[in-house]
C-alpha cells in the first residue's frame, strides 16, 4: 500500500511505526474472513482491510477523528485474528492501537460515552475500587431486564456480567514457597479482576507450580497490566501502569519468568518493549520484561507435571482465547498439556472467531458482543464435552453467561490433574459421574 506522509509526520516514532504497517498491506482481503464482525455482517468498513483504509486517510491528513472512523475502529475486538490469516505480516495490533490513541485525543465523544469510558478505566483497573462496584452491582442484577429496555443496554450489560455473589479480595504481595527443593522462581502477575471474580484461578496456579518446585512471587507495587486502558487508547494512563510493573518486576531478584494467567494481560506484557521503545530510562527495563513473560501454560509446558490418580477420559472443550491464539501464538501448549493429563480435547468449531469478550467491548459494545457469545456458544454446545477450557477471565466470564456448560481455566484442569482440588465450577452430579474423586486443597 502506497503513504503519502511527510517528513515532518514521519518523525513522529508512531506515525513512521503505522506508516511501515500499512507499506505492508497488499489489499488481498485475506483478513476479512477470519474477521469476527465483518463475519457478522459483511460491512467492508468493520473489516481490518477497511479499518485499515480508514486510518491511513486520518492519519496522512493529520485530522480528528469523524464519527465514521470512530464507529468502525470502535467496533474492532482487537482480537488479532487478521495477524494470524495476513500473509504479509502486517502488524496490525500496533495500528489499531496508535489509531485509538489518535482518537482519545482527537475525538469529542458523547457525554454518556466520555462518562463509562472514565468509569471503567478508575474502577477496573484497581481491584478495591473495583471489587467496591462489584458489591454494588449486586442490588442492580434483578433489574437487568428493566434497564435494558429503558434502553441503558451498556448499563445492563455491566450488570449481567457481575457476580451475584459478594467478590473476593484481592491478592496480597507475597511469597509462596516452592514444595520440596526449589527448581526455580517466577513472578505471578495476579490481574486485575482474577482474584475478585476467581480466585481459584491465581490459586490452582500457585499450587501447581509450587507443587512443581517452583517458587511464586507477588511482587510488591505491582498492579493491572495496562491493557484495558490502552486499549481504549489512554496511553498516558496505560504507560504509568506498565512502568509500575516494570519497576516493581524488576525489583525481584532471581526470577526465571513473569507468569501471566490472563491471557489478554500476557499478550500486552510482551509488547512492553515496544510500547516503551522511545522511553530513554524505561525501554532496556521494559524489553527486559517482554523477554521474560509466560503464558502459564507455555511455562509448564517446560516443567516435567507429575500426573496425580488417572484421570477419566473428561471431554473438554478447548477454547483458544484470541489474545493467546493470535496475540502470543501460543496454540500447541495447551491442549498437549490437558491430553498428555488424561483429557480427551476438542477443538471448538470456528475456534479462531471472537467469543465477543475482549476486554471492556462486552460492555462498550453489548449487542455485537452478545451475537458473538451465542455463535461461540453454539460451536461448543454441539461438542457436548464435559467442561469448557479457557485461558482467559474475559472469555471464561463471557462464555458462562451463555452456557450452563461449567467454563473453567485451562490451569484448573492442569493443577486437579496433578493432585488439586476438583475446580469450582464443575457441578457435583457432573463431577461424580464422569472424575475422580478431588484430593484435599493443599
Amino acid at each position: 500500500m502506497q503513504t503519502s506522509f511527510t517528513l515532518a509526520q514521519l518523525a513522529d516514532p508512531d506515525v513512521s511505526e503505522s506508516d511501515k504497517i500499512l507499506r505492508a498491506c497488499v489489499h488481498c482481503g485475506f483478513c476479512t474472513a477470519t474477521c469476527p464482525t465483518y463475519v457478522l455482517d459483511g460491512n467492508e468498513l468493520d473489516s481490518p482491510r477497511g479499518r485499515i483504509y480508514l486510518i491511513k486517510d486520518m492519519l496522512e491528513h493529520d485530522r480528528p477523528a469523524t464519527a465514521e472512523v470512530v464507529q468502525h475502529i470502535d467496533r474492532c475486538l482487537s482480537c488479532l485474528s487478521c495477524m494470524t490469516t495476513c500473509p504479509s505480516g502486517v502488524h496490525y495490533m500496533h495500528l489499531v492501537d496508535h489509531a485509538r490513541g489518535y482518537i482519545e485525543r482527537t475525538y469529542h465523544r458523547s457525554l454518556a460515552d466520555r462518562f463509562l469510558r472514565a468509569v471503567l478505566a478508575k474502577l477496573m483497573p484497581y481491584p478495591q475500587r473495583f471489587r467496591l462496584a462489584l458489591t454494588a452491582a449486586i442490588a442492580g442484577k434483578p433489574f437487568v431486564s428493566l434497564v435494558a429496555a429503558l434502553g441503558l443496554k451498556r448499563l445492563a450489560a455491566m450488570l449481567d456480567l457481575a457476580p451475584w455473589g459478594l467478590p473476593h479480595r484481592p491478592l496480597k504481595p507475597q511469597t509462596f514457597g516452592a514444595r520440596g527443593p526449589r527448581k526455580g522462581r517466577v513472578i505471578l502477575l495476579a490481574g486485575c479482576v482474577n482474584d475478585l471474580l476467581a480466585p481459584e484461578i491465581n490459586a490452582a496456579t500457585v499450587r501447581v507450580l509450587t507443587r512443581h518446585g517452583i517458587e511464586v512471587v507477588v511482587a510488591e507495587g505491582a498492579g493491572c497490566c495496562g491493557s484495558l486502558v490502552h486499549h481504549m487508547g489512554r496511553e498516558r494512563q496505560a504507560l504509568a501502569q506498565v512502568r509500575a510493573n516494570i519497576d516493581a518486576w524488576l525489583a525481584v531478584e532471581g526470577a526465571d519468568a513473569i507468569v501471566t494467567n490472563l491471557s489478554g494481560c500476557g499478550t500486552t506484557v510482551k509488547d512492553y518493549g515496544f510500547m516503551l521503545r522511545t522511553d530513554p530510562v524505561h525501554a532496556e527495563r521494559a524489553a527486559r520484561v517482554s523477554s521474560l513473560a509466560r503464558d502459564v501454560c507455555e511455562y509448564l509446558a517446560t516443567l516435567p507435571l507429575q500426573a496425580g490418580a488417572p484421570a477419566s477420559r473428561l471431554t473438554v472443550a478447548y477454547h483458544a482465547a484470541c489474545s493467546l491464539q493470535h496475540g502470543q501464538r501460543i496454540t500447541r501448549q495447551p491442549k498437549e498439556l490437558l491430553a498428555k493429563l488424561g483429557f480427551a480435547v476438542k477443538d471448538v468449531p470456528d475456534g479462531h472467531l471472537c467469543c465477543g469478550s475482549a476486554g471492556t467491548y462486552n460492555i462498550l459494545q453489548p449487542e455485537i458482543a452478545k451475537r458473538l457469545r451465542e455463535r461461540k456458544v453454539g460451536t461448543i454446545e454441539r461438542l457436548r464435552p464435559d467442561v469448557i477450557a479457557a485461558g482467559n477471565i474475559g472469555c471464561i466470564t463471557q462464555i458462562a453467561a451463555g452456557t450452563e456448560f461449567p467454563v473453567v481455566h485451562t490451569v484448573e484442569l492442569i493443577d486437579w490433574a496433578t493432585g488439586g482440588p476438583t475446580p469450582r465450577r464443575l457441578s457435583a452430579d457432573r463431577r461424580d459421574a464422569v472424575m475422580r474423586p478431588s484430593a484435599p486443597a493443599e
